[in-house]
């Protein structure tokens, strides 16, 4: 089990591929394994490290307050530990976040940030719908059901389930396959997304920067992504017409292509 000490706890972490390290870094409630759909593509051309971020998966799970600042910190460590000088950077949701605070906080280790359905600051809309994620969580007890029931609908379109039931079944089952997330560690991570706040940071991100989005992402819609590309100098920014939060998904072969497209361009 490939773990490191890494901003004082134990993080675990998978490789593969080879050339330049891509570090992928988990959304809310998940763990190494949610890009699989795009690590055996991005492996051909990168070596990807995948990792769960602390409170998820096989990472220790401090019951003490963090931040998506904190989680950077985690990942800086890892790269550090793991003896990369420098790496991409993507995520998704609050992957996106930590991805946000590398650029601004860590530009020495970044070569380029994706951030795909993320946002500088959480707002009262944001802040709105997961808080009431957390009132379900308390209610279930069980995050695999939360996910499914109560945060799913936010991220994909009405197309996805009355149309491509297989599909959306697919991914039910991948969930409920991966190691469950505590309630307490749900709620940590989730104050995490309440607090974001990088707005001061964006201007000092010097990395190349792809933006993306899904014309249909009310969580982390284009009101978030116009303002960042106007913060964030040189940035480049991806809307897909057909999809809500989570593209990666619902457009695998398009998602793939173009977020690689990004990242050839800087070779």
């Amino acid at each position: 089990m490939p773990t490191v000490k890494a901003n004082g706890i134990n993080l675990y972490y998978e490789q593969q591929g080879s050339g330049d390290p891509l570090v992928l870094i988990p959304f809310l409630t998940a763990d190494n394994m949610c890009y699989a759909f795009q690590v055996a593509e991005y492996a051909k051309h990168y070596t990807c490290i995948t990792l769960d971020l602390r409170g998820t998966g096989q990472s220790d799970k401090p019951e003490t307050p963090y931040t998506t600042e904190t989680l950077a910190d985690d990942v800086a460590g890892l790269v550090s530990a793991l003896g990369i000088q420098k790496a991409h950077f993507a995520g998704l949701s609050l992957g996106a976040a930590v991805s946000l605070w590398m650029g601004a906080k860590y530009p020495d280790k970044v070569k380029s940030i994706s951030v795909h359905a993320g946002w500088d600051k959480s707002d009262a809309f944001l802040k709105t719908i997961v808080e009431q994620l957390q009132v379900s969580a308390r209610a279930m007890e069980n995050i695999p059901d939360l996910v499914l029931g109560a945060l799913f609908p936010w991220c994909f379109t009405p197309d996805v389930y009355v149309n491509k039931p297989e599909f959306l079944q697919g991914v039910k089952d991948f969930v409920r396959s991966r190691p469950a997330q505590s309630v307490t560690q749900f709620m940590l991570q989730s104050n995490a997304v309440l607090n974001h706040d990088v707005t001061a940071g964006l201007s000092k991100i010097t990395a190349p920067t792809l933006l993306t989005v899904g014309k249909f992402d009310m969580l982390t819609s284009t009101r978030f992504t116009d303002r960042m590309k106007k913060s964030i100098k040189g940035s480049e920014l991806i809307v897909w017409d057909d999809c809500a939060h989570a593209p990666c998904y619902e457009r695998v072969e398009d998602f793939n292509t173009r977020t690689l497209g990004f990242l050839k361009k800087l070779n």
